[in-house]
């Protein structure tokens, strides 16, 4: 049990944050401060020679010609964006399902972004392709493609021609969104052949609080996008304003999303769009929920429990009912999905005809199809029909597929929703490389036989002698903990002295902590007679809405005290001891890790901290910040304030407490979580004699790199911080 934490204001005299400086990203004294921390990280860590090892090994995968090709099916195509070592930047490619079926596939190039980043002298990062579905019988033509300047949150739209493989020039029509070439969060939708939704900064007064769009118009081809109309203007205090258009060929719909802040947003149904005949319809559903249409169909999925008329459906459940009777007020709701205290659902996918959940069973996954009822059956309840989530009803079939191993990962998204009954099947685990299979729902040949494996990933590292297996741990209030442990036999049974062992986590935003194979954490870590874990604590998505709530805004420290109660069980169970163990996470995990450093250093023997929020009195004020006032509660409130102060690590470092050794990373690109976070902790951390190391990427965005090369440099870090500090050699 910890003691109330000290709060230590890092404030002169005068009241000023003596590091504030640092939050100016681009400004020279800022810049020329990551310069110099650079240097001494280089100097430091990245002259070790493990580090050059580890860089080599790491890059040799990323790079390697026998990754998987992740691929989407667009009409008689596979495409995929590819990386490797004579394409930094990357392809944009495409082949067909036949030729990717081989051992060497022809791949025809559409898009070069190493050619086009020197044609334009912009170190342009791929961020995503649109393509319309074309009529029946027509070529898939029109694209639109995102590119970011250096890998930012902002980015650019342009046009591309699929047929004549080059980019539509605005002279010519072409839709653009270029915000002068520097981008902006934003986006373009297709609503036609000849139409978009923008949703992008306008100008003054065009963004929310986070730097969102606030606005979203219709734009027609060959007008001025200033003319585009006002189809929907968000409020001030909104978080994101956007639109698509559903292009299922019957079932075609228009939809704006509003999302007033993380887990609250409205949906409307808009007819005649950027008309004066224009209408919107707000679905009737908590704000808390998701809805999703697929053709006749509208399925809820459930944040909080729900009483539409008699019957109450309780959070986590996902409903389903006829699009058109929820509309016309018809509320009589099929549960296809109710978690236990155990499940949850952690995915849906549609296919033409079939939907298939991805349910959380203790963190594994369960995949079950489940068959709508006929076109003409669409909101009638068969008599007798149950509504459990064991057994859906209103004329619902269910089945199974193959079982998979417990200890892995397994993803399903459809290969075409419109067309087809085909879906891929992702599977990875923390010892069995991925798997990228396919099969068809539906299909008697292979009803109840396993996928066909198109591709598997080679294995990066030695997994004889390794184990992988789930472990429990009892929380502060008595909450029971999964975590996944991986590492040989000999060292998780405690039956050696204590190994070096890596904590991660995250523990936020309903996201869960599933198995997965990393040539990274093999190579550098597991083949050198590390521990891997992994913990699956509260405020992630591994048991539904519940988990995520239980640990939100005041409630945040049960997430901590999970993260600690592993810890101690890895120390109780003899894996490990302190000096031993390390822990890593980014983003909201750099938090994590940031109030383990300041909450429980006598736990740890290294703490890495990656893209982290830190300052979590500022937060609300820098880049996408005010848009997680809902996961963290707001500091200008006093009241809130008075929770919040309790996980600032900004605040809580205390100069007369010994800390272990930290690693800081996070990137000048990073236009999500502000630079400034770790740079300040850096500086305070120093300045307060204690052994930190900074790292800053000049690029990357959130994600910390924009290439292979960048990404392997800033992986080689960790581990070689990590193999020093904890003694793994």
């Amino acid at each position: 049990m910890t003691s109330e934490p000290t709060i230590v204001t890092p404030l002169d005299a005068a009241g000023e944050d003596p590091f504030g400086w640092l939050e100016e990203v681009e400004g020279a004294d800022a810049l020329a401060w990551v310069r110099a921390r650079n240097d001494e990280a280089h100097a430091g860590i990245g002259a070790d020679p493990v580090f050059t090892k580890i860089e080599a090994q790491i890059l040799e995968v990323l790079d390697s010609d026998d990754r998987i090709p992740e691929v989407s099916q667009l009409g008689e195509h596979y495409y995929n964006f590819w990386r490797d070592a004579d394409h930094e930047r990357g392809l944009w490619r495409r082949t067909t399902p036949d030729s990717y079926r081989t051992d060497d596939p022809e791949w025809e190039i559409l898009l070069d972004l190493d050619a086009l980043a020197a044609a334009e002298d912009e170190r342009w990062v791929w961020h995503g392709a649109s393509v319309l579905r074309p009529p029946a019988g027509e070529p898939w033509r029109k694209v639109l493609i995102d590119l970011s300047p250096g890998g930012s949150d902002a980015d650019v739209t342009r046009e591309f021609d699929l047929v004549e493989k080059a980019f539509v020039r605005p002279e010519d029509g072409g839709f653009t969104r270029a915000v002068e070439q520097g981008g902006a969060k934003g986006g373009l939708s297709w609503c036609g052949p000849d139409a978009v939704y923008v949703f992008t900064d306008f100008g003054p007064g065009s963004l929310t609080p986070s730097g969102y769009p606030r606005i979203v118009k219709l734009w027609r081809r060959g007008t001025a996008f200033e003319d585009a109309a006002v189809v929907y203007e968000g409020t001030d205090e909104d978080m994101y304003i956007s639109a698509r258009h559903l292009h299922t060929p019957g079932f075609e719909r228009d939809l704006v999303s509003r999302s007033i802040a993380f887990y609250r947003s409205e949906t409307y149904v808009v007819t005649d769009p950027g008309t004066p005949d224009q209408s919107l319809t707000k679905l009737d559903i908590p704000d808390s929920a998701e809805a999703g249409f697929h053709r006749e169909w509208l399925v809820i999925d459930l944040r909080d429990d729900w009483t539409p008329k008699e019957t109450t459906y309780v959070a986590g459940s996902l409903l389903a009912i006829g699009a058109e009777e929820f509309l016309a007020g018809e509320r009589d709701l099929t549960v296809l999905f109710e978690p236990t205290a155990a499940t949850s659902l952690a995915g849906a996918t549609w296919t033409r005809n079939h939907l298939v959940l991805n349910v959380f069973d203790d963190v594994k996954n369960r995949l079950h199809i489940l068959t709508p009822p006929a076109s003409g059956d669409v909101g009638t309840q068969g008599e007798g029909d149950s509504t459990s989530s064991a057994d859906p009803g209103a004329g619902w079939r269910r089945s199974e597929f193959p079982a998979t191993d417990p200890v892995a990962a397994v993803g399903t998204r459809s290969v075409d929703a419109v067309e087809s009954d085909e879906v891929w099947v992702v599977t990875s685990g923390y010892l069995t490389p991925t798997t990228y299979a396919t099969t068809t729902l539906g299909d008697p040949s292979s009803a109840g036989s396993a996928p066909e494996v198109l591709k598997s990933a080679p294995a990066w590292f030695e997994a004889d002698g390794l184990v992988a297996e789930q472990r429990f741990a009892t929380s502060l209030d008595g909450t029971r903990v999964p975590y996944f442990i991986v590492g040989r036999q000999a060292h998780i049974d405690g039956s050696t002295p204590p190994a070096a062992t890596l904590l991660y986590g995250y523990g936020g935003f309903e996201i869960p902590m599933t198995p997965g194979y990393s040539a990274g954490v093999g190579r550098a870590w597991l083949d050198e007679g590390g521990v891997y874990v992994v913990a699956n604590i509260r405020g992630g998505g591994e048991y539904g809405p519940a988990w995520h709530q239980a640990a939100l805004k005041e409630n945040r420290h049960r997430a901590y005290e999970d993260f600690a109660a592993v810890a101690r069980d890895l120390v109780a169970t003899g894996v490990t001891d302190a000096e031993r163990l390390g822990v890593q996470g980014g983003s909201n995990g750099g938090l994590l890790t940031g109030n383990m450093l300041t909450l429980y250093p006598d736990l740890f023997g290294a703490v890495v901290i990656q893209v982290p929020l830190l300052d979590m009195k500022r937060y609300s004020h820098l880049l996408a910040g005010a848009s997680w006032m809902a996961e963290y509660g707001d500091p200008d409130v006093p009241e809130e304030w008075e929770f919040i102060r309790t996980f600032s690590p900004y605040h809580l470092l205390d100069e007369a407490t010994a800390y272990p050794p930290v690693l800081l990373t996070t990137s000048t690109k990073d236009d999500r979580v502000h630079p400034g976070h770790a740079r300040k902790m850096a500086a305070l951390l120093a300045a307060t004699g204690k052994d930190v190391t900074y790292y800053e990427n000049i690029e990357g965005g959130h994600g910390g790199a924009a290439n292979n090369a960048q990404a392997a440099h800033l992986s080689a870090f960790a581990w070689t911080f990590l193999r020093q500090r904890l003694g793994l050699s």
